[in-house]
């Protein structure tokens, strides 16, 4: 008996010119498609860094002619206890607001991805305070934060509770700004979680309920581990953020009166100095400082995410 016969048939060859003319065809269209984000990136980022970079080697108050003073500006930081302040202030709202909104956010996460009647609204009314207006936070709370005429220190009255001034007590003052923070910011990280839980295959959870394991042991064994690229990401824009902190701090604290030494950030400190004092070269020093102290925090959560985030 034959064997039947096999035909095999081979897709016509292209010559190779023809080859290299689509390639070039498609590389054109795609820089042509890129170049509105390089363009965007070069003109407001690129071309501002390299310009405060060279101010901060001088000495600039926005209309003469800047003077080179060389590595002044960066010497006089050193002493200047009022941006060793605003720096160590800077890192505990930092400390204050990443962990608190990053766990409330995973567990907030992990209650959205219920399936339940309404969860769709739920999920819309905690993204609200993301797409509000910081102006619109910052007054909300600040009205929220009276003393006197407060709806916080009214209910604590009523309750027989003390009633401080939350933003002009030295005590109070940095951990209101950090609750206003945590709150404003969970629903952006709640979404990102969100997302990272629901790529997450039922059948592990599955497997571990036929294994017999509850749901605390899912919870640690199996939602965090695969969890953690979202938790990775939320963290690492958290701790830039949150050292980028000036809306609320500006907006929340009386402009009126003397400002609380221990609300004022780096970034409230680079305002002032560059567009208070017109001290550009001095605040543009700043500015890199902080750039290099957020490079280095990055570049270690880089290193250390190695150890700990697990991909599917």
């Amino acid at each position: 008996m034959s064997s039947p016969i096999t035909v095999t048939t081979k897709p016509p060859e292209i010559p190779k010119r023809k080859v290299g003319k689509l390639a070039r065809h498609e590389a054109l269209w795609g820089y042509i498609f890129i170049l509105p984000v390089v363009l965007g990136l070069g003109l407001f980022y690129m071309a501002p860094s390299a310009a405060s970079l060279f101010l901060s080697f001088t000495s600039w108050d926005g209309l003469t002619s800047p003077q080179f003073v060389g590595m002044d500006n960066f010497t006089n930081l050193m002493k200047d206890d009022k941006f060793t302040g605003s720096m160590l202030n800077t890192m505990m709202y930092t400390v204050g607001t990443v962990p608190l909104s990053v766990a409330i956010a995973t567990v907030l996460a992990v209650l959205l991805n219920q399936k339940i009647r309404g969860m769709v609204f739920y999920r819309t009314l905690y993204f609200i305070p993301v797409i509000t207006m910081p102006i619109a936070v910052g007054m909300v709370w600040k009205w929220l934060y009276n003393s006197e005429f407060g709806l916080i220190n009214h209910v604590l009255g009523v309750l027989n509770l003390p009633q401080p001034n939350w933003m002009f007590d030295e005590k109070f003052a940095l951990f209101s700004i950090v609750l206003v923070s945590v709150w404003s910011s969970i629903g952006y990280n709640a979404v990102i979680l969100l997302s990272g839980l629901q790529c997450i295959s039922s059948s592990y959870y599955e497997a571990a309920s036929l294994d017999g394991a509850g749901t605390m042991y899912k919870f640690f064994r199996i939602t965090l581990p695969l969890l953690t690229p979202s938790l990775f990401f939320v963290l690492v824009m958290s701790f830039i953020n949150s050292f980028q902190v000036f809306d609320l701090i500006f907006i929340m604290m009386d402009q009126q009166t003397t400002m609380l030494e221990s609300t004022r950030t780096v970034v409230y400190s680079i305002w002032e100095d560059g567009f208070k004092y017109f001290n550009m070269g001095y605040a543009s020093a700043q500015a890199f400082i902080l750039f290099v102290v957020i490079l280095v925090i990055t570049m270690v959560q880089m290193y250390i995410q190695k150890r700990w985030v697990h991909y599917q």
